[in-house]
């Protein structure tokens, strides 16, 4: 048997990078088969397709002319302590059409056998090297310093297909499925509900595509990249900034032709108030994010800021955001790695001082625990103790959002709780947080709870909205304020509870034509 391996991986995850075509060329060459071409890697992180081209032409040519491979292909395997040696060479010497004699069998058989028993023991030692072959077609050579662009050709092309607009080398922006609801008067998103963000002046966006985690509920079907740290080229906040409120306000004007747009809400949206940095991606990551913010709050657009917990240096760093959330998708070490998947090794101390920090923070927080059946919905003790450690201000539970997951989610439809599986949760959840919390807002639309630090109750009232005129004229004062200086009363139709649970009654809510009702637009309700 002859063969050549071409492996996929993502170079974020370091040793374990391409460690499945690594272990099968190495399971491969032990069993007797014969190497044809020295294992190609392509990393996610580059153009895959370039580089499996360049290996595959570099294969072919061989094939066709054994003497191509050893002048365009450079193979220094620089194993621990293994060096590929041709172990045929004894026999490469004798022609395929010689005849050997019978009494030249017996003087044969021991280089034979050396032969054999040496490329075995070339193959277990690469079977346990812990090494790598360091391969580089002759052709590319890329400077060691010079940072790669985040968004390669097959990424841009991936998420442009999702409907992305990718900005730059790193960062991009999304019409929110809610921004086109809000448009049409057809309800808005839960943060609305809970905060008072309008939809339809919302601008969903993010200046680093990169995670540190994998989630396995993660609706961006894992196309974006992964990292530990931003190790690419870096581009300025100003452009980033120009760049994602440009092609926002393209991707409205397209909407424009839409039936049932409402022209006052068309002509607001080309004013964005509010910025979710939650797109895709850790957007503190970016290496400027602070000055990205500025440039939001110089323009009194609110920002709202979504972590995951797993860079507690960059959240100590951050400066003052309008709402500061951290994903606390699981209570405990095991279920943490099994839901998250971290590319970190200590990301259970980087989340629990994370929690720290955000305890300390002294603005406006928020944890956002995501429900997924069967993975996170059974550790209500551990949940308590992660809010006593932080104090987040709210904390906001959603049953997670089925959207066809595949590769290596296991996910179906049988892991997304209903909404009374939500309130239920919520319930028990608020029992054993004693009286510092009460349940506050429901938005049953998108299967979303609010839980409120009861210091946003005054006088029997709820204030879990924002006044952003507040916060902004608080910001310019440069004045120390924390998170109860800029709040506004919670309407009532958007408190746990009330018959309109969480849908304006200034919206219609819009059902889908069914065999058995053609009526699409009903008035009011959830």
């Amino acid at each position: 048997m002859k063969f050549a391996i071409f492996g996929l991986g993502d170079s974020a995850y370091g040793d374990q990078f391409c460690i499945q075509p690594r272990n099968i060329d190495k399971w491969l060459g032990q069993l007797g088969a014969k190497r044809l071409y020295p294992l190609g890697e392509g990393d996610k992180n580059s153009d895959q397709e370039k580089n499996f081209e360049a290996w595959k032409k570099s294969l072919v040519d061989m094939l066709f002319d054994p003497s191509y491979a050893l002048n365009n292909v450079s193979s220094n395997l620089n194993y621990d302590s293994y060096s590929e040696s041709d172990s045929d060479s004894d026999n490469n010497n004798n022609s395929d059409t010689e005849m050997v004699d019978v009494e030249d069998i017996g003087a044969l058989a021991p280089k034979l056998q050396a032969a054999r028993k040496s490329k075995e023991e070339e193959e277990f030692v690469y079977k346990n090297s812990n090494g790598r072959p360091k391969r580089t077609l002759s052709e590319q050579e890329v400077p060691i310093n010079e940072p790669k662009e985040m968004v390669t050709p097959m990424l841009r092309k991936s998420l442009t297909k999702q409907g992305y607009k990718v900005v730059g080398s790193h960062s991009g922006v999304k019409i929110c499925r809610w921004t086109k609801s809000a448009l049409r008067g057809r309800g808005s998103c839960y943060k609305f509900c809970f905060y008072g963000i309008q939809s339809h002046r919302c601008l969903e966006t993010t200046p680093s595509l990169a995670c540190s985690n994998k989630c396995v509920f993660c609706w961006r079907h894992h196309t974006n990249p992964v990292g530990k740290e931003f190790v690419w080229k870096v581009d300025p906040p100003e452009m980033i900034f120009s760049e994602c409120l440009s092609n926002h306000y393209k991707m409205i004007n397209e909407m424009k032709g839409i039936p049932g747009i409402r022209a006052d809400r068309f002509q607001e949206a080309f004013n964005v108030r509010h910025c979710a940095l939650s797109l895709v991606g850790e957007p503190i990551l970016y290496p400027h994010i602070n000055e990205f913010i500025k440039l939001l709050h110089d323009r009194h657009i609110s920002s709202f800021m979504v972590c995951n917990a797993q860079h507690p240096s960059r959240l100590r760093a951050l400066d003052k955001v309008t709402q500061l959330y951290v994903s606390v998708d699981a209570s405990t070490k095991e279920s943490l790695k099994k839901i998250d998947r971290p590319l970190f090794k200590d990301f259970w101390e980087r989340f629990l001082e994370c929690l720290d920090i955000l305890s300390q923070k002294g603005q406006r927080t928020v944890y956002r625990l995501t429900l997924v059946k069967d993975y996170n919905t059974e550790e209500i003790a551990n949940y308590v103790e992660l809010v006593r450690r932080g104090k987040p201000d709210f904390i906001e539970v959603k049953g997670v959002t089925y959207c066809g997951y595949g590769g290596a989610s296991k996910l179906t439809m049988a892991n997304v709780p209903y909404h009374n599986e939500v309130i239920s949760f919520v319930k028990h959840l608020n029992e054993n947080l004693g009286d510092t919390y009460e349940i506050a807002t429901e938005h049953s639309h998108s299967c979303s709870i609010l839980i409120a630090n009861t210091k946003f109750k005054i006088n029997n009232k709820w204030y879990t909205w924002i006044d952003y005129d507040k916060f902004f004229e608080l910001l310019e004062k440069g004045e120390h304020f924390t998170s109860l200086d800029y709040i506004a009363p919670t309407p009532s139709w958007a408190l746990f509870g009330s018959p309109e649970a969480g849908f304006n009654p200034e919206d219609q809510r819009f059902y889908r034509k069914s065999k058995k009702n053609n009526n699409s637009v009903k008035n009011g309700g959830c």
